[in-house]
């Protein structure tokens, strides 16, 4: 009777075994496909070295190795460098000048390879060739983000934390510059069409300084400036002063479109555009209104120069024409007709000049306090307020 008992049947092993070994070679194919993808990175990297060579940026790498296994690809520069050619006005004339870096780390994510993170590690010394450093860049930390490689970038940024910038080789380093944070982002913009690209930039700084460039910008301010690129042809590899000169024969332009600039009670937003000449100069309006005018007065130290002298190179920025010995004179024949008179034209010449700029703009608000609205005109590169020269930007080409 028991052998008329259907025996179970044995169920296949092989489907156990299913599941694992798809797993296993799921894990080759990626194994092999990051490591075919790290072995091309010399060849990426190179091609984009003779890209930016073309456009007088020659990039170089003393050590460079490839690790991020199995999701990443990091790739590491030690003894990085980059020498810039004619990237200023004077062209293949001006001395190339080379950063040296440290270390350079650049992550891209296996499934977004498109996107590129780059950290930079402090300091960095610039030099002209055949020249010791001259200037040292140092941060807290740095790092950038491009997306859109191997083709046309799409948007880029670079972000720098504590940034500072010296000029070095005497007994100390001089300041020249400093920020808490800076950072420049860059887009392809909406109007964007192939061949005619818009860019639009951003410009963040906090508590920056420039020293040496203006009295103004001497001490800390912040700004936040947004602006549009018009008028240039495409992305191909060429020096900057090439392509703002494409950019003016086009009849480019920078849009200012938002600037905001607070530098303790002093704020000043403007709006406008400006375009190039046919030598490279800015040219064009802004519409400023400015809060605390007085406090940009008291910033370009007229009273101290008008009690200890005015030096004919203050004059010159900021009121070409007028030659430091006729003020001079002036305030020495009023003290000589009724004694202490220059000294009370001196020390009230201050309100005197603010009084001026006021009468320049119209009221206005800003901010929920009284302003002045002005035009700030770009005339050849010089920066006139009215009928005052307030600073001097060099050609772009």
């Amino acid at each position: 009777m028991s052998d008329l008992i259907p025996s179970p049947r044995r169920r296949p092993l092989w489907p156990v075994f299913v599941a694992p070994a798809l797993v296993v070679l799921a894990a080759v194919a990626w194994s092999a496909f990051w490591f075919y993808a790290a072995s091309q990175v010399d060849q990426t990297v190179d091609n984009w070295r003779a890209r930016e060579a073309k456009a007088g940026r020659i990039y170089d790498c003393a050590k460079r190795h490839v690790a991020g296994f199995p999701f990443r690809l990091e790739v590491t520069c030690e003894g990085a460098s980059v020498t810039l050619v004619a990237q200023t006005a004077q062209g293949a004339a001006a001395a190339p000048v080379t950063a040296q870096l440290g270390k350079i780390l650049v992550v891209a994510q296996i499934y977004t390879p498109k996107l590129l993170i780059a950290e930079f590690a402090a300091p960095a010394t610039l030099a002209e060739r055949g020249q010791p450093p001259s200037l040292q860049v140092n941060w807290r930390t740095a790092r950038s983000s491009i997306y859109g490689l191997p083709a046309t970038p799409e948007r880029g940024a670079l972000v720098f934390d504590d940034l500072a910038v010296d000029r070095i080789g005497g007994a100390t380093p001089v300041p020249l510059g400093r920020a808490t944070h800076l950072e420049l982002h860059g887009r392809l913009a909406e109007e964007t069409v192939p061949d005619r690209p818009v860019i639009e930039a951003v410009l963040q700084v906090n508590a920056g300084s420039m020293l040496e460039v203006h009295p103004l910008l001497a001490q800390p301010f912040d700004a936040d400036i947004r602006a549009k690129i018009h008028g240039l042809r495409d992305f191909n590899p060429k020096p900057w002063p090439d392509r703002f000169r494409e950019m003016q024969a086009a009849g480019g332009r920078i849009e200012i479109v938002q600037s905001r600039i607070q530098q303790g009670d002093l704020i000043s937003v403007a709006a406008g555009s400006l375009g190039l000449t046919a030598d490279g100069h800015l040219d064009g309006e802004l519409q400023m209104t400015v809060a605390g005018i007085e406090k940009a007065i008291s910033a370009l130290g007229i009273e101290k120069m008008l009690e200890e002298g005015v030096p004919q190179a203050t004059l010159d920025r900021v009121a070409p024409g007028v030659k430091s010995r006729d003020v001079d004179n002036l305030l020495g024949s009023l003290d000589r007709m009724i004694p202490g008179l220059g000294k009370v034209v001196r020390q009230n010449a201050s309100a005197g000049i603010a009084a001026g700029i006021n009468a320049l703009g119209t009221a206005s608000e800003l901010e929920g306090r009284k302003a002045r609205s002005f035009p700030l005109r770009f005339v050849d590169g010089e920066v006139l307020l009215g009928p005052i020269k307030v600073g001097q930007v060099p050609p772009l080409f």
